[in-house]
């Protein structure tokens, strides 16, 4: 990279299904000014079959739709950056995701009963419910040393978005 090449920020609106990524993190995109991506949008049909059919996804699923959304991470980390959603259950993946560039996570996170009760009221997504307490057990909340901050869900959408721009703005500032 050259002196003159600027990185910018791209944030990961993680959490499980139901958490309202795609709400929080649109809001976001559209404060910020930069493009949104659905992870969701990277799976490989075998994922979304799999999903359906109500069987979890392993890692060895994961890893090709994770290498996915990197690669769009570093595309946006030289081209104004972005926001992606994405559960990014693991530390695992989120080093992954943040492996090379300026990566900021906004954790959306909420009680079971809520998660659930969000998924049951949404129609058209592929996620079945039943596959809520195998993410949840799969969660690694962010830990130190992770750029990022966890917001509760019971909060509204603008209100997470802007707590978001807020911990975004924190984490650029301190940054050489």
């Amino acid at each position: 990279m050259s002196f003159t090449e600027s990185v910018h920020s791209v944030v990961v609106v993680m959490g499980v299904a139901g958490s309202g990524k795609t709400t929080v993190a649109s809001l976001l995109a559209e404060h910020l000014g930069v493009p949104l991506a659905e992870a969701d949008e990277f799976h490989p049909a075998a994922n979304i079959a799999k999903m359906s059919a109500g069987t979890p996804l392993t890692d060895e699923d994961r890893w090709p739709w994770l290498d996915a959304i990197a690669d769009w991470i570093r595309e946006r980390a030289h081209d104004g950056g972005g926001v992606v959603t994405c559960s990014a259950l693991k530390r695992s993946y989120r080093d992954l995701l943040g492996r090379d560039e300026r990566v900021f996570f906004v954790h959306l996170n909420g009680s079971r009963e809520l998660l659930a009760e969000r998924m049951r009221g949404r129609s058209g997504h592929f996620m079945p419910v039943s596959l809520l307490d195998s993410q949840l057990a799969d969660l690694e909340p962010l830990a130190g040393g992770e750029p990022g901050l966890e917001l509760d869900i019971t909060d509204p959408p603008d209100h997470l978005a802007a707590a978001a721009a807020r911990g975004l703005a924190e984490f650029e500032g301190a940054q050489p």
